[in-house]
């Protein structure tokens, strides 16, 4: 993940600069090199640096310096692009794939949602994020325009006394690229749906830095009544927590009130599973434990784990081949068993997955750079202002909107997904129409880990895999 205290969206970091660490796994590609762009549109500032990455930064895909990150295949060139460029063109001029939100429409079948009026309306997304983004508004509404979105209710609301942006600050930064490939996202799946950004005054970090305020803001939040969903691209390894090594938990566990008073509520909750595949960062949030860990907020039986997938697109979003799991050589997607939690009830039919713990992800959305979401912000570089990025901390925004629009079918919050998820995913094995679609290639070694294989049905690599929306939502909404 990213810096996130892990899971912030994946970027590669620009020249020279390493990526903060702490989102989920934000990972952004930026490119240097003047480039034709006609038949483009407005000049689309897309930064694409060679993958030289150190330590990841907030819950987007971050490369941590530990992380050999391969090149990209072309030499670095200075490109200043005006607007997003299709998948072809990203492929020949960048070496990686780039999708639009017109594409993952395509790819997840929302289109028929939206035509039936499904659209999140009514419903409310809550994104929790350190600082936010100064010109998340703004950024929100060129994106939209780019793509012929309505915009949406965005609130913003402060928790705590949030510093002033700087933007030499590489955290600051790093969290607010995380914020706004958060909100765009949401958005851009459920665009009926209000948003509701809850900025935190500390940066969440390795063991609990950050995380007390995250708690107190989603808290504070639920017994207002704000929110239907929340999603959360942060998380920190279960082990760099305080405690952890002696078997005493409680610096963890007593973090959990804002999820059980979300269950409480019926809010559902969402986490970024990672984006370090079967490992995750030490303290130092720079290197890699070199054996199998995992995190939380992901790893909370409360929580719905949100891992990633590999997409292969065409510019207009039909599927060239089966997604995989994400694992590009800049990340790839979290999953394993907890340290800390014991398996749910909601798993016992995945027992031989996961034996006597809590395993994850649950379910896996896009996450990969190679194949990464454009995303517009202004806060620095305005001159180049479009992005690509990739993670985990772009797989949980999307998913918060999937279940946006199942709560307008429901006509109420769907609360804990994971017991109807799972009921659905064992149907899935024999049933068709859950919307559920099986992902069984790849795996998440990374980091010199050994991590899981895809297979058919539950894995610890993909979950239950990922899903045909038209169908899922629905189905989502019944079992509801």
């Amino acid at each position: 993940m990213t810096v996130f205290s892990r899971r912030t969206a994946r970027r590669a970091a620009p020249e020279g600069r390493a990526a903060s660490r702490r989102p989920s796994a934000l990972a952004r590609v930026t490119a240097r090199a003047v480039v034709p762009v006609a038949a483009v549109g407005g000049l689309a500032g897309l930064s694409l640096a060679a993958p030289a990455v150190t330590a990841a930064a907030p819950a987007a895909a971050h490369l941590t310096s530990a992380r050999v990150v391969p090149a990209i295949g072309h030499p670095v060139l200075n490109k200043t692009l005006t607007a997003p460029i299709p998948t072809t063109q990203c492929q020949a001029q960048l070496g990686i794939a780039c999708y639009s939100p017109l594409q993952y429409r395509v790819a997840y079948n929302l289109n028929p949602l939206y035509k039936g009026g499904i659209t999140g309306a009514g419903r409310t997304i809550v994104i929790v994020d350190s600082f936010g983004s100064p010109t998340i508004a703004n950024d929100l509404h060129v994106f939209d325009q780019q793509w012929g979105f309505p915009d949406p209710d965005l609130q913003v609301m402060k928790f705590g006394n949030v510093p002033a942006f700087d933007p030499t600050d590489s955290t600051m930064v790093g969290w607010a690229e995380e914020t706004t490939l958060d909100v765009e996202y949401a958005h851009s799946i459920a665009p009926g749906a209000k948003i509701v950004l809850a900025e935190t005054p500390v940066a969440e970090v390795e063991g609990t830095s950050g995380l007390p305020e995250m708690m107190n803001a989603e808290k504070s939040l639920i017994d207002r009544g704000i929110g239907d969903v929340i999603t959360q691209s942060f998380g920190a390894t279960e082990n760099t927590f305080p405690g952890f090594d002696s078997g005493n938990f409680s610096s963890l566990l007593n973090l959990r009130y804002a999820f059980k008073d979300a269950l409480a509520h019926g809010v559902t909750v969402l986490a970024s599973s990672g984006d370090d595949g079967a490992t995750d960062a030490e303290s130092d949030a720079t290197t890699l434990y070199p054996f199998r860990v995992n995190s939380w907020p992901s790893t909370d039986p409360l929580v719905t784990s949100v891992g990633g997938t590999m997409l292969n697109l065409d510019n207009s979003g039909n599927r060239l081949s089966p997604d995989v799991v994400w694992n590009d050589g800049f990340g790839a997607g979290g999953g394993g068993l907890s340290g800390v939690f014991k398996r749910p009830v909601y798993q016992i039919g995945v027992t031989k997955e996961v034996g006597k713990q809590r395993g994850t992800p649950d379910i896996s959305m896009s996450s990969a750079v190679d194949g990464g979401a454009w995303v517009y912000y202004s806060f620095v570089n305005p001159a180049s202002p479009w992005h690509i990025f990739g993670g985990t901390s772009e797989a949980s925004p999307i998913f918060s909107g999937i279940v946006a629009l199942a709560d307008q079918v429901a006509h109420h919050r769907l609360g804990l997904l994971n017991p109807g998820l799972y009921v659905m995913g064992a149907l899935s094995q024999h049933v068709g129409g859950t919307g559920i679609v099986d992902v069984t290639s790849g795996n998440n070694s990374f980091g010199g880990v050994t991590g899981f294989d895809a297979g058919t049905g539950y894995d610890l690599a993909s979950g239950w895999g990922t899903i045909d929306a038209a169908k899922f939502v629905p189905a989502l909404a019944r079992l509801g």
